[in-house]
């Protein structure tokens, strides 16, 4: 026992030193390690709610709130984010607010220039992945299937954060569990790139190589769908534009639909225009599990997500025992790639009975 609490402990301690080397530091006032154990509990439902991001059904106002701070991210560092859940005979659904002062959405837009030419607006300090200027808020949880990631109840995500590691191709680091075998799922939600959904992903073993840039992370399998680059094949030029003539010359809202695009057509625009960088569609198969609705409002996002309490897929959670503690840590990202603010500890979730 006294081995495991050391371990927990120097790995937080060593995770905070990590994360302080590439990472905007917390406020003063925050207390990273002396953070106390979140918990979340689901109120049971009569009727599932709407996800629209509007979250003015009578199960929100009956579930209880559950605060977590959040520290260290880029732009927006600091912030508190607030939880409710409740359940159904088959769903379990979340409520996520927090305060985010801006809505970023121009997400690396192609912009044409004086020459006729086309670039994508890229942050000027982005040494590979670490977009922190043009791109989007997101948000994520993070959940160990079947208890797999020892040390997470006490650590949360300091338990797969590996920050610092090759700082010559990647200066934020990189994300991956200790062995095999340990699992996580990671619902991903993205403001530009998802339609009506999260997207599904998880979190293994696998370390960075030149082959497996994104070391860990993985998105889940899917049919079709999801989102892609708006790009020509040789990369120099938009595909698609939106359907119409009087679409925002822009960049918003930061995408185009799949089912609204027209091949991009340059006598169509003028110096100074700009259009999105994304085409997108909603994820059919494992990928999109996690149903959503979500709305930016007065600096404020409210996120509704809702997903089958139990799912056939392998790389997701399965809330299969309502008597049980599952475990899970948030991030936030205000308009960045990967320097999100994080849940120093991990949260507890029940559901009530």
């Amino acid at each position: 026992m006294r081995q495991k609490v050391f371990f927990v402990v120097m790995s937080l301690v060593l995770m905070a030193m990590m994360a302080a080397m590439w990472l905007p530091q917390p406020t003063a006032s925050a207390t990273p390690l002396g953070q106390e154990v979140s918990a979340l509990v689901s109120l049971a439902a009569d009727e599932s709610p709407v996800l629209d991001g509007v979250a003015d059904e009578a199960a929100w106002a009956d579930a209880e709130a559950s605060d977590i701070e959040v520290f260290g991210g880029a732009n927006n560092g600091t912030t508190t984010v607030t939880l409710r859940s409740v359940y159904t005979e088959d769903m379990v659904y979340f409520l996520v607010t927090w305060e985010d002062p801006t809505e970023s959405f121009i997400r690396s837009p192609w912009e044409m220039q004086a020459d006729g030419t086309w670039i994508q607006l890229k942050d000027p300090d982005d040494k590979g992945g670490d977009n922190n200027l043009w791109y989007e808020d997101k948000f994520a949880f993070i959940w160990p299937i079947n208890n797999s990631i020892p040390g997470f109840e006490e650590a949360g995500c300091f338990m797969a954060c590996h920050a610092g590691e090759n700082n010559d191709v990647k200066p934020y680091g990189n994300k991956y569990t200790a062995e095999e075998g340990q699992t996580g799922d990671i619902w991903h939600w993205k403001s530009v790139r998802n339609l009506n959904q999260v997207h599904d992903q998880y979190l293994d073993s696998t370390q960075y190589s030149p082959d497996t840039k994104d070391a860990g992370r993985h998105s889940d399998p899917k049919d079709s769908g999801g989102y892609a680059d708006n790009k020509t094949e040789d990369g120099k030029l938009p595909a698609f534009m939106p359907a119409g003539e009087d679409f925002p010359r822009d960049g918003s809202p930061g995408y185009i639909l799949e089912s609204e695009t027209l091949p991009f057509d340059p006598a169509m625009f003028q110096s100074g225009d700009r259009l999105p960088a994304i085409v997108k569609s909603e994820f059919v198969g494992d990928g999109g599990d996690i149903a959503a609705g979500w709305m930016w409002e007065d600096g404020v996002w409210t996120l509704e997500l809702g997903r089958s309490l139990v799912t056939e897929s392998e790389y997701d959670v399965q809330f299969d025992d309502l008597s049980a503690s599952y475990y899970f840590a948030v991030a936030a990202f205000d308009n960045a790639q990967v320097r999100h603010a994080f849940e120093t500890g991990a949260t507890q979730f029940t559901f009530g009975q």
